[in-house]
């Protein structure tokens, strides 16, 4: 068995893990690659996936950060089937047409900024309901060229379309075969709804071997779901570890945390800002709300919008699908009452009536995605309400490296959004308690329902520290091996032996030349000072323009400085 880390490899988007056995090729997942621009660069480069060669692909869960280059693969030649189970099958479809039609407006006003700056030989975007062609914008040079491969859409809301007819729903606990000798069966892994641990059965040299890969690993006691699947035994555990360096804050003090939250924006007479993925997160707070609510802590006169349409629609695609719900919110639903639902709830499906919620004054809470605010109506809520004293933004899940998201939590002062420097004077709230993704002790727990007698465990799905300090834990409490992968790694198992890691560090992480940087800023510094005489003879007014563009480049160099 050979395994290739396309994605989610020290690092916790992108999660893609190709497998080669019994003469077949297939993926675990096909997400999408968030971050900063270099991040994001690597959706444009189907190298490394091998599309047409790709004989079936096992989704765990419907995050775009595991289904999200799905389109993309399919308008690059894979033709075989997608395995989900029902609710991820549902939740797909309106993930998949949203993330395309992204795309495609993204790439437009990329294509409107070029034609502006007088590129005016760049080939407009692709038309709406148009395939993406075969190969477009793989090349490796136009990897390079990410400025120019901004105006054409990463793929289209045709090419997502076209990914729906292959999609196969497996319900859990159900084994099937996507391929002669391969047997697969999926576990609840109560992450959000539909979520799945993935058991893979296979023959290594007349031997039986099996692999788990953990998805997205969710929490016991959670709202909503039932807790994760336990038990079993595996060869190989591919573990999520996004919180393997520490724990959750209980569901009650979250809770708690969301009515400080908002009773101080209600005494202010300002907004709460909450960024929510508008899968499992918006309606994990639509309930906590309801909760709230049902406490008295909600203040009666205080609506609550749910600015997302994505979010409405996914909200709806739950209520189609409570046999997935666990105990209580069954219970809930058979005494008449809807979690989900407040009576002061109200939707912003229309751009122009989100545009509103940011001109409306006093107090509201306002739901919308994203949730790492990297994307989405999130941004021009927090760019009218970031500056305001009084208002809150609470952020409920995981910030990924390079997002907005965690530059705010993190302390930041201020942040560009649209181009505009914003000062932070919002009070930010950090509550873990939300999170869908199992804590440290909570990930050791399940590890522990398992039979690990030498059974290896491969750290996926997490940055640097938090895989550093969960692998030491397994080892030094369990006793078991740890591997860390990095991107781009092959990995060859076999069961008894030694892992076997093969990586070129220089294609996966490329060698930053900050020698070369640093002479290149002393040049253009020596030749601006060479010019200053010319500057000087400049009209008064042409000069005052110079030396404010200098102080903006001074500035940036002191940011740049105070983040060392």
């Amino acid at each position: 068995m050979k395994i290739h880390f396309l994605g989610a490899a020290q690092a916790v988007t992108g999660s893609c893990y190709i497998l080669e056995t019994a003469g077949k090729r297939f993926s675990v997942d096909c997400g999408m690659h968030q971050g900063n621009a270099e991040i994001e660069k690597r959706n444009l480069n189907m190298e490394n996936y091998r599309p047409g060669e790709l004989d079936f692909i096992l989704v765990t869960h419907a995050h775009i950060d595991h289904i999200g280059l799905l389109p993309r693969v399919v308008a690059e030649g894979f033709k075989g089937k997608i395995y989900a189970t029902p609710p991820t099958r549902d939740l797909m479809q309106i993930l998949l047409l949203d993330s395309a039609h992204i795309q495609e407006m993204e790439a437009e006003q990329h294509h409107r900024k070029g034609l502006r700056r007088g590129h005016k030989t760049q080939p407009p975007p692709f038309a709406a309901g148009e395939r993406r062609a075969k190969g477009a914008a793989s090349a490796p040079h136009a990897v390079e060229r990410r400025d120019t491969m901004q105006e054409q859409p990463l793929y289209t809301t045709a090419d997502a379309t076209a990914t729906f007819p292959l999609i196969e729903a497996i319900e859990y606990n159900k084994p099937f075969e996507p391929a002669p000798g391969i047997r697969v069966t999926y576990r609840d892994a109560g992450h959000i709804l539909g979520s799945a641990f993935i058991e893979i059965e296979y023959q290594e040299e007349g031997k039986p071997a099996k692999l788990i890969f953990s998805g997205d690993l969710g929490r016991p006691n959670q709202l909503i779901l039932p807790d994760p699947s336990t038990g079993g035994s595996a060869d190989y555990v591919f573990l999520e570890s996004t919180y393997g360096d520490r724990d959750h804050k209980s569901a009650e003090s979250s809770r708690e945390e969301l009515a400080a939250a908002i009773a101080y924006s209600y005494k202010n007479g300002e907004k709460v800002i909450i960024p929510a993925f508008a899968v499992e997160r918006t309606q994990q707070i639509l309930y906590t709300l309801f909760l709230l609510d049902q406490e008295g802590k909600l203040p009666k006169d205080m609506p609550v919008y749910l600015d997302s349409p994505l979010a409405i629609r996914a909200t709806e695609i739950f209520r189609s699908h409570p046999e997935y719900f666990d105990d209580a919110t069954k219970a809930l639903l058979k005494q008449g009452k809807d979690p989900l639902a407040l009576p002061n709830l109200r939707f912003s499906l229309t751009a122009d009536e989100s545009r509103a919620l940011n001109t409306m004054t006093g107090s509201a809470v306002i739901i919308s995605a994203s949730g790492m605010a990297n994307a989405g109506r999130i941004r021009h809520h927090l760019r009218h309400n970031l500056w305001r004293k009084g208002a809150s933004v609470v952020f409920c899940g995981y910030q990924g490296e390079g997002t907005p998201g965690r530059k705010i939590v993190d302390g930041a002062k201020s942040i560009s959004i649209f181009g505009e420097e914003i000062a932070i004077a919002a009070k930010i709230f950090t509550i873990g308690g939300f999170s869908a993704h199992a804590g440290q002790a909570e990930i050791l727990e399940w590890l522990k329902t398992f039979d690990g007698k030498g059974t290896k465990i491969i750290l996926i799905h997490g940055e640097v520290r938090a895989l550093n300090k969960l692998s030491e834990l397994i080892h030094d409490r369990l006793g078991l091996e740890v591997h860390v992968p990095t991107y781009l790694e092959e990995l060859t198992l076999e069961p008894g032996k030694v892992m076997v890691p093969v990586v070129d560090i220089d294609k996966a992480l490329p060698r930053i030349d900050w020698d070369f940087l640093l002479a290149d800023s002393r040049t253009l510094y020596a030749e601006f000072q060479k010019r200053m005489e010319l500057a000087k003879q400049k009209p008064w007014v042409a000069q005052t323009e110079l030396r404010d563009r200098f102080m903006d480049v001074n500035r940036k160099i002191v940011e740049l400085i105070s983040e060392l």
